[in-house]
């Protein structure tokens, strides 16, 4: 049975200890169930945890460490029965105490002072704690804000610059289309330009045979048709 429960200590469950230490409810189990099984004590209702400042502070140690979470467990386990034996010393040497109370009302009343401002000073620091918490808390909700505005704007930005990227390729598809249909324009015309020339050639060639052949018939007649076409010339 634990001895280190103050009378008014607050209690956790386990979703709002996953919520403090910023890690899943079934992580919080897990951790419950590993310190169990080395021989950790927690409050039970029923099956059901409950869950205490110092409870919390061993979660956080387990969640932090950097060795094997069963060798951790075991450091823990052993802290936590110092700790409670400790307790028991304490509360022990307390029954001593109110066993030798003074009979003298004086000093009684000196004592009795004593130990008003000590729970004075006790709630003072309490309620520092309880202040301080609540900034801490404060204050990682406004980191948690800032990273995920951070991690929004990066996304933002991200996109963005994805956009500009797909309407720069676009643009320069558009411009490469339009000049590989300039180039096929260009192309189309020499070539039907290079067939014009070769129909004007052959066309030539064509007649420059034909003035060949007709010369070359001219030519084979017999001589006397010309003597007699030349002798028109010489009369």
């Amino acid at each position: 049975m634990r001895s280190d429960i103050q009378p008014n200590e607050r209690a956790f469950s386990s979703k709002e200890v996953a919520e403090e230490l910023g890690i899943a409810t079934p992580t919080v189990r897990k951790y419950g169930q590993i310190l169990e099984r080395n021989g950790y004590e927690f409050l039970k209702d029923g099956d059901r945890r409950i869950f205490v400042q110092s409870d919390i502070r061993v979660l956080i140690a387990l969640r932090d460490s950097e060795k094997p979470l069963e060798d951790t467990a075991k450091d823990l386990v052993f802290q936590q029965k110092e700790r409670l034996e400790g307790y028991d010393e304490t509360q022990i040497a307390i029954s001593d105490t109110y066993e030798n109370l003074p009979h003298d009302p004086n000093q009684l009343k000196e004592f009795l002072r004593f130990l008003v401002s000590e729970l004075a000073a006790a709630r003072e620091m309490n309620v520092q704690m309880k202040n301080d918490m609540t900034e801490l808390k404060t204050a990682v909700s406004r980191l948690q804000q800032d990273h995920h505005d951070i991690s929004a704007n990066i996304g933002n930005s991200s996109k963005k610059t994805y956009t500009k990227i797909e309407e720069l390729a676009k643009q320069q598809k558009i411009q490469y289309e339009t000049l590989l249909e300039h180039e096929k324009q260009k192309i189309d015309f020499l070539q039907e330009e290079i067939q014009n020339m070769r129909e004007e050639q052959r066309t030539e060639w064509r007649s420059q045979d034909n003035f060949n052949k007709r010369l070359e018939v001219v030519i084979q007649k017999p001589k006397d048709k010309w003597g007699w076409l030349f002798s028109l010339f010489r009369k």
